[in-house]
Order: C-alpha cells, then structure tokens, then sequence
C-alpha cells in the first residue's frame, strides 16, 4: 500500500506541472495579443490614424489617471458610470495600458 506522504508529494507534483502549464498558456495568449497589438499599432500609423486612449473616457477619470491617481480614477469611473468595483478597476488598468507610452 502506499503512504500518505507519498500521495501528497504524487499529488502536489500533478498539481504544480497543471499550474505550470495553465501559467505557460496564459504568457503565449499575452504575446500573441501584444503582436496583434503592435501590428495594429503600425496600420494606424500607416494610415495616418490618432489613436487617443481617452477618446471614450469621463474627464475626471482622464484626469485622475494622467495624474496617477488611479484610486480616485476608479472612484471617478464609478461615479460616472454607476459600474461595479472590478469593472471601473479594469477599465482603469486598461486606460493606462493604452495610455501609457511605448
């Protein structure tokens, strides 16, 4: 019969390699978005399109975020929008990703 230190280590090895391979999945998924991104970039440039990130965005939040105050952003996407936390949070972290210069 095996132990019980053995089936813990057996299993903690299967979850570490599920874990491991979910993580390598996640990375290629965000380098491919970041080529399809940066080629993106480049037919806007071709084309001679502005591409302005705040474009959509409430004034007080481009405000907040052009000043780094990413907390007072969320609260001011909130208070705009009538979204939830996690909405206005990722809609923030979004806005600075494309606002933030490359």
């Amino acid at each position: 019969m095996i132990d019980s230190p053995l089936i813990g280590l057996i299993l903690t090895c299967v979850l570490a390699a599920v874990i491991a391979m979910r993580v390598a999945a996640r990375e290629r998924h965000l380098r491919t978005l970041s080529r399809l991104e940066a080629k993106l970039d480049a037919i806007l440039k071709h084309q001679g399109i502005q591409f302005n990130p705040y474009a959509d965005a409430p004034a007080s939040v481009v405000d907040a975020v052009r000043r780094g105050k990413k907390i007072e952003a969320i609260k001011a996407y909130r208070a705009a929008t009538g979204a939830g936390l996690k909405e206005a949070k990722d809609y923030v972290d979004e806005l600075e990703r494309r606002s933030a210069p490359r």
